[in-house]
């Protein structure tokens, strides 16, 4: 095939690059740039890419699509909510001695600071008497825990503890009523007589 020789390059007037020929429109003329190399760069590599993407998730199949990755991820969550599940609606007094071992943890941590380590209470009330600002029973412990009361002071922990976890340390808390600390604050609320 012979080249036209007679074929004239045309320049742009200001930069003095070439132009397309044939590529005019509207009188906007397009020049001949080659594309700058990290653009081709990142051309290449998108199309390595696809290639490993192809080979790993549909040929040689070594990794799990969206779909099955979300099924797994779904099935691990319902296990896990499952699992931190209380056996009972949450409300139902907890007597073994590891549920009450795992109560006085989350309690010592979490509760000390206003009630002392012993219920006796300091900023919030004695839990260790039977008067109950909020109701004594199970139910209402468990309530004051998930619900709190910002207006005197008791923050909502639903969102930091797990329902298990409720459970445990309202059995604890239920358990103190009667066992009689040193330095005890005086009574605050109603009495509360439990069954």
């Amino acid at each position: 095939m012979e080249e036209n020789k007679d074929l004239k390059i045309e320049k742009d007037e200001l930069t003095g690059d070439e132009l397309l020929a044939g590529h005019e429109y509207d009188g906007i003329k397009e020049l001949n740039n080659a594309l700058p190399k990290w653009w081709l760069w990142l051309f290449y590599l998108t199309i390595v890419f696809s290639a490993v993407y192809l080979l790993r998730y549909h040929v040689l199949k070594t990794a799990d699509l969206q779909d099955a990755e979300y099924a797994k991820e779904m099935a691990a969550a319902a296990k896990n909510i499952q699992a931190n599940k209380p056996a009972t609606d949450g409300t139902a007094l907890l007597t073994d001695p590891a549920n009450l071992a795992a109560g006085k943890v989350v309690y010592d941590k979490l509760c000390a600071v206003c009630h002392l380590a012993e219920g006796q209470g300091l900023v919030g009330p004695n839990l260790t008497d039977e008067y109950w600002i909020h109701g004594g029973s199970m139910e209402d412990i468990v309530e004051i825990i998930v619900k709190g009361n910002p207006s005197k002071g008791m923050i909502s922990w639903e969102k930091q503890l797990k329902p298990l976890e409720i459970q445990q340390v309202a059995s604890y808390i239920y358990e103190m009523e009667g066992t009689n600390p040193p330095n005890p604050k005086a009574p605050e609320g109603q009495i509360y007589k439990r069954d």
